[in-house]
């Protein structure tokens, strides 16, 4: 598939989606949304992919909505902008779903729907010098299905915080409030993103995907649900060809 408005590569089981816009900051529109679902799509379909990342090309991460987008949001009827944020639903919904973990790689500004589009994947590995925030209030918006994702990745006191005050943060204080995962040095970004999609990418696609899927089917579970869940799991794992091999070479050391 060509694409227009992202740029797509993979190499050592590892697939690069380029949000490829850096004029407009990578903004996202419809036409964007729909390239990276379907790049998403076709990373899971290839039998030899491991990890999906997703970066911005420039020096943002992506700064939101696209103005044509917010025209026509303020234009639009009820039943048009119901279709259109049944689009980045669609996008927040796959991620969580893809048998691959996905990964951020946030430079520059992730705002809005760009820190949205962060906060949906699996991981967010971040330069030093990036920047989130969520400033929809300020035009009288609210990150409403991006919350959905935000509780569960920090206090439910600093998600009120960051969705009512809008402001930026830093890489640094996303970490500490556990919006991110990891913090590297902008020198040392690409480096250290490699070392660590490459690490990924080594790890059993099996568990890898069993892990993920029974982390996110865990919420809304009772306790004794989640345990039968985890049991559950634990039995088709013991199943799978990584996990015999692996059982087998640990045995012979």
């Amino acid at each position: 598939m060509s694409y227009s408005k992202i740029l797509y590569s993979s190499h050592e089981n590892i697939v690069r989606i380029v949000l490829n816009r850096p004029e407009k900051r990578n903004a996202l529109d419809d036409v964007m949304i729909a390239e990276i679902k379907a790049a998403l799509r076709a990373a899971a379909a290839e039998p030899t992919s491991r990890v999906i990342a997703i970066e911005g090309a420039g020096k943002d991460f992506c700064s939101g909505a696209d103005l044509s987008v917010l025209q026509k949001v303020a234009k639009g009827s009820i039943l048009e902008n119901l279709h259109d944020t049944g689009l980045l639903m669609e996008l927040f919904l796959l991620i969580r779903n893809l048998p691959l973990p996905v990964v951020a790689l946030v430079r520059g500004k992730a705002l809005a729907g760009g820190c949205g589009l962060a906060t949906a994947c699996d991981i967010i590995l971040a330069s030093d010098t990036a920047q989130f925030g969520y400033p929809e209030v300020k035009i009288g918006f609210i990150p409403a299905m991006v919350m959905a994702i935000l509780r569960r990745s920090v206090s439910e006191k600093r998600a009120f915080e960051l969705i009512t005050l809008g402001e930026p943060i830093t890489a640094k204080e996303a970490a500490s409030i556990g919006l991110i995962n990891k913090v590297y040095k902008e020198e040392d970004f690409e480096e250290k993103v490699d070392e660590f999609l490459k690490t990924l990418a080594s790890r059993s696609q099996s568990a890898v995907f069993l892990s993920k899927r029974l982390l996110y089917q865990m919420d809304g579970m009772t306790y004794e649900t989640a345990l039968k869940s985890g049991m559950d799991a634990n039995t088709i794992c013991r199943m799978t060809e990584d996990c015999k091999a692996g059982i087998s070479h640990f045995l012979k050391k």
